[in-house]
């Protein structure tokens, strides 16, 4: 067995890559306070085909170099739009017909391997603070939530983390 070269992998150039499908994905950022997560999921949603990135209250804004030095250049391959407030991101989403999901652990919430995301449906991912997690005022408008399960001592993962785990499902199923 032999790693593959970069010249190998036959990746498409940032023009070929801007023409290709998309998976009906907008990830929503709410508030999160690292510029390298922030990064971090620009690199992931762009490795899934994930068709928009809309960073909202605090979250930071390409041109950003901690962003660039996670995201290694996928800030400029991903569709990204800035909202003061997540609230209003989300109603924009919905009635562009977006199916709202707060990614949280809140009562009644689905766990991500029950989870079956629906071909024809266009789904908006809202994923909160490092800290405080989505906020409440967003958890109340949601159209439904997934949690990611875990057996371990602690009660979260990294966001970036829970973007590229729940971001992988969303892609097994719809593409």
């Amino acid at each position: 067995m032999r790693k593959l070269l970069n010249s190998e992998l036959g990746r498409p150039t940032l023009e070929e890559y801007s023409e290709s499908p998309k998976m009906p994905v907008v990830v929503v950022m709410d508030n999160v306070r690292s510029a390298q997560n922030v990064g971090s999921l620009f690199r992931t949603a762009d490795a899934f085909g994930v068709e928009h990135i809309a960073l909202c209250g605090i979250t930071s804004t390409p041109p950003n170099r901690e962003i660039h030095k996670t995201a290694l250049g996928a800030e400029l391959s991903v569709a990204w739009s800035y909202h003061p407030t997540t609230l209003e991101c989300v109603e924009k989403l919905r009635s562009e017909g977006y199916r709202i999901i707060a990614v949280e652990q809140v009562e009644g919430a689905t766990m991500l391997g029950s989870m079956t995301p629906e071909r024809g449906v266009k789904y908006a991912l809202v994923f909160g603070n490092e800290v405080e997690g989505v906020d409440q005022s967003v958890v109340d408008v949601v159209d439904g939530a997934i949690e990611i399960p875990q057996v371990g001592t602690k009660h979260s993962l990294n966001v970036s983390v829970s973007a590229g785990v729940v971001l992988w499902e969303m892609f097994r199923g719809l593409m």
